[in-house]
């Protein structure tokens, strides 16, 4: 009798290791019956990791969203899954115990059966409330290994997590082989111990196509007794996302599996209703770089689906970079030279902080070390300068207990600047906050919802569900939109695949006393500098005039750095914060007195 292989595809995944947005609810339930007509798959990843912060960032209400694209699978007898990250939820920093506990009770009220737990650090401490509150509320616990490869993530060190997880009755496991860089036969023997030690537990298969050992990978964990593989379609399969289901299928096939046939009438519709939406909107913020394969990630061990905001963050200092070494008689770099430069420094320090598995957070954690570390180096600076709160609470073991041991470089620092190494159990230094949130409902007359699944959205995502209410939101997305519509219109480039990702938006809103004096504000929380590199960005004092275009700043936050471009020609009637300042989403920068005229520019001092 052969054995079984079934498939799920990440409808989700596809559009976050492609790009910053996902198709609308609308578009959704639109595609949701022809996945199923495709009849090949027996699950569907519908919702979790960055879903609903961007449901919110269309002002479109998460909740409905999730009941209403789960509704036709569950119909079905399709399963359906979610993906969290345990102690820090389906968001990018640590969430109380009950907000935790809250969102299984939402989530399987709304239809999702399954919840993919992983924690970025295999801390197993974290996640067993996962485990527990997953079962609590009746879903199906899948605990997912963080897939790496260094020194220390052995067999042994995965089955050690293994035995935790399973002893705190985790349904499932899962492989999550987020930057593709699990070595296949490696996979293969983890896959083979788990099912010898625990026969009866299902076990899962996630890798990204990026470095292009994935299909090998899905080859070995089959052979040695996997059960389901998550798999992508086109227009959306391969490159930085995810090996396509015909493909996986064939080779499952000819290996002698049992596995199911695909309709492909309905994949092509499938296909055709992606495109269409890519064509709709949701190209201008994919960038072509996702759709390609590259083998230089192995080294490095980044996850695909981090190289749109990487290749951002290396155009926002590729200027400032070449700026510093000609002014010091060096020879600049190329683009291409300082990707390979990313990924030596990524080489460099992983182990100096103790090998976190490199997945959300903590991949963008590293990520902004080794460029901030460029940046000290270029201008002469010693590495570690520029280290940002979240990768400190990293290093200090308040997110979990590292996989390594950091390098002594770092212990010293750490000791220089007065900062204690925390050892207790994660969870316990976020206290609960729903009756906090509750409060806040109360006095806003806001209805805490369905199952309090509105509670739930204010507690997840406070900042960007107040954003939604107040219908700020919304604005910000179309202005944001409609800039990126004519950026793609003034380049020549078509609305498709292609399409340069947009810059993050400044709303323009008139000021109260003089209608021509507008504010520049913050696109996400982060920290504002003005010279990285020793150049002078910052506009010196009120008066100084600035172009349209003009960068005026750069802003670091947990995923990224990025150029703050002025969008109108004008004059500075206000400079709002300093070098170095921590900045919320929204906060004012700067306040720009527009000018309709080209303004002559003066030097600055």
């Amino acid at each position: 009798m052969k054995n079984k292989i079934r498939f799920s595809l990440l409808y989700r995944d596809m559009w976050q290791s492609s790009g910053k947005y996902q198709p609308r609810v609308e578009q959704l339930k639109v595609v949701a019956p022809h996945i199923i007509e495709m009849g090949c798959f027996d699950r569907i990843e519908t919702n979790g990791g960055a879903f609903e912060q961007v449901q919110l960032l269309y002002g479109e209400n998460p909740n409905i969203a999730v009941r209403e694209w789960t509704k036709p699978f569950n119909e079905a007898g399709i399963q359906t899954h979610m993906l969290e990250r345990a102690l820090n939820g389906i968001r990018m920093y640590p969430v109380p115990a009950d907000v935790r506990r809250l969102m299984y009770k939402v989530k399987k009220a709304q239809g999702v059966n399954i919840s993919r737990s992983f924690c970025g650090l295999n801390d197993h401490r974290n996640l067993e409330l996962s485990i527990k509150f997953a079962k609590e509320a009746g879903m199906i616990s899948q605990a997912a290994l963080s897939i790496t490869h260094s020194p220390v993530h052995t067999v042994a060190y995965y089955m050690d997590v293994v035995k935790h997880i399973v002893d705190y009755g985790t349904d499932e496991i899962c492989l999550k082989d987020m930057a593709g860089v699990g070595r296949p036969a490696t996979l293969g023997e983890l896959v083979r111990q788990i099912k010898k030690k625990y026969p009866g537990i299902i076990v899962v298969y996630h890798g990204h196509s990026g470095p292009g050992m994935s299909v090998a990978s899905m080859l070995e964990v089959a052979r040695a007794g996997a059960d389901y593989l998550d798999v992508a379609m086109e227009p959306l399969s391969w490159g930085m996302i995810h090996p396509d289901v015909i493909a996986i299928r064939a080779i499952m096939d000819d290996a002698g599996f049992d596995v199911p046939e695909i309709n492909m009438d309905a994949y092509m519709k499938v296909r055709s209703l992606t495109q269409s939406f890519i064509d709709d909107f949701l190209g201008y913020f994919i960038d072509p770089r996702n759709k390609q394969i590259s083998s230089l990630l192995i080294s490095s061990g980044l996850p695909g689906g981090m190289m749109g905001s990487m290749m951002a963050d290396l155009k926002g200092v590729h200027q400032g970079i070449n700026a510093s070494l000609k002014k010091q008689g060096l020879r600049e770099l190329t683009e291409d030279e300082l990707v390979v430069k990313l990924f030596k420094e990524v080489e460099t320090i992983w182990p100096v902080l103790g090998y976190p598995p490199l997945v959300t957070p903590f991949s963008q954690y590293v990520k902004n070390v080794a460029l901030m570390n460029i940046l000290q180096l270029t201008s002469g600076k010693e590495r570690y300068g520029m280290i940002d709160n979240n990768t400190w609470d990293m290093i200090l073991g308040k997110a979990g207990k590292l996989p390594g041991e950091l390098g002594k470089e770092i212990i010293s620092l750490a000791e220089k600047m007065g900062k204690e190494f925390y050892t207790g159990n994660p969870q316990d230094a976020y206290p609960d906050e729903l009756p906090v949130y509750r409060a806040e409902m109360k006095k806003n007359g806001w209805d805490t919802g369905q199952d309090e699944e509105e509670l739930f959205e204010l507690a997840m995502h406070d900042r960007q569900y107040r954003d939604y209410k107040s219908g700020a939101a919304k604005t910000r997305f179309e202005s944001e939109l409609a800039r990126a519509k004519e950026q793609a219109a003034s380049s020549g480039a078509a609305k498709v695949m292609d399409a340069a990702p947009a810059k993050a938006a400044q709303q323009a809103v008139p000021g109260k006393e003089d209608p021509s004096v507008k504010p520049i504000t913050a696109p996400a929380k982060g920290k504002i500098y003005y010279n990285l590199y020793g150049e002078q960005t910052e506009p010196s004092k009120p008066g100084d005039l600035v172009s349209a275009g003009e960068r005026i700043c750069y802003i670091q936050t947990n995923s990224y750095i990025d150029e703050i471009i002025c969008p109108w020609e004008g004059e500075v009637a206000e400079i709002a914060v300093a070098q170095g300042a921590n900045v919320n989403k929204g906060d004012i920068l700067f306040r720009i007195r527009e000018q309709k005229r080209k303004v002559s520019k003066k030097k600055r001092v």
